[in-house]
């Protein structure tokens, strides 16, 4: 029976909630394949030991190296490619990071298979992989259906569940060639990294315009905090363009695609590049005090009035709530 493998993304020497979504994902597939999961992570000494701690695969394939405390897309892309080729694999499952978004579309070219993206469902029928991603900046759903193996694809956060917590799987040592790197990364430069990533939150609380200006953030700010360690900012390309947040924090077509479980558009209109990122979450409340703007049409609640009002006493609610007022 074809197996299942899925790339445990691996940041600063540990294999995040990304990691974990791939294995409940690859999991998923190998369960109507009747195969195993098996897993692939790159990185320094201990990574191995470290993915396969997360549960959910078999067999845990660890390029490791100190070369690789750097992630080098070039290097894991074409051991991965090999490691395909030398297996019986049904699937292949990356994570829609920015990480994943880079090493995916390498190996599909190394081996000559399509890539499906941003996949929200997957499950196999009559043995074919078939899977189900937005299109048209999410205005349609389009169903995909592999044809030969193995079927790539790029998985969105917070859409597939992790596996339930394990024993670990066999950690085989896995060769990689630094010889394959065309371009190599010397260094990475990381943001605030106090703040959980808008793309991995289970809870965003995005501004828009209607902020009028980056003195007023701190009330998102404190939306935020209320809600606790799972909640992240996130902003719209106008307020990213004026300069009043960083491009991190941009959620739409330009910036990062999300789908958690609540999403907050607070003074954002709803314009339909900002959509294409945001409309895949599960609930989606809008506040903005223009009763037609766009973002009330894809809501599942709205509330119209003046941001400056609504938002402390939403705060001072979820406060009282959580049992923090």
């Amino acid at each position: 029976m074809p197996n299942v493998l899925g790339y445990a993304e691996v940041r600063d020497g540990s294999a995040g909630k990304a990691a974990r979504e791939v294995l409940g994902a690859a999991g998923e597939l190998a369960a109507g394949l009747g195969g195993e999961v098996h897993a692939v992570a790159f990185g320094p000494s201990g990574t191995g030991v470290a993915v396969a701690g997360l549960g959910g695969a078999t067999k845990v394939f660890a390029g490791e190296s100190d070369a690789l405390a750097i992630p080098q897309p070039d290097i894991a892309a074409a051991a991965i490619a090999r490691l395909i080729e030398g297996g019986d694999y049904g699937a292949v499952v990356f994570p829609a990071t920015a990480g994943g978004k880079d090493i995916g579309p390498r190996v599909a070219a190394r081996i000559g298979r399509g890539l499906a993206t941003e996949v929200i469902s997957a499950e196999v029928e009559g043995g074919v992989v078939t899977v189900r991603r937005p299109m048209y900046a999410g205005k349609a759903i389009a169903t995909l259906r592999f044809t030969g193996a193995p079927a790539l694809l790029s998985i969105r956060a917070n859409v597939f569940a992790p596996p339930e917590a394990g024993a670990g799987g066999d950690v085989v040592a896995l060769d990689v060639d630094e010889g394959d790197a065309r371009v190599r990364v010397t260094a990475v430069e990381q943001g605030d990294r106090d703040q959980l990533d808008v793309g991995e939150a289970t809870i965003v609380v995005s501004g828009g315009r209607g902020m009028q200006g980056p003195e007023h953030w701190h009330l998102l700010e404190g939306l935020v905090d209320a809600l606790g360690d799972e909640a992240a900012l996130g902003a719209s390309r106008a307020v990213v363009d004026a300069g009043w947040r960083p491009h991190a924090e941009q959620v739409g077509q330009t910036g990062k695609t999300v789908s958690p479980n609540l999403y907050f558009a607070v003074g954002v209109s709803g314009a339909i590049q900002h959509l294409a990122g945001m409309r895949t979450s599960k609930v989606i409340v809008a506040i903005n005090r223009d009763a037609d703007a766009p973002i009330f049409n894809v809501a599942d609640y709205g509330l119209v009035g003046d941001v400056f009002e609504v938002l402390p006493a939403l705060t001072d609610a979820v406060r009282d709530a959580r049992g923090g007022g």
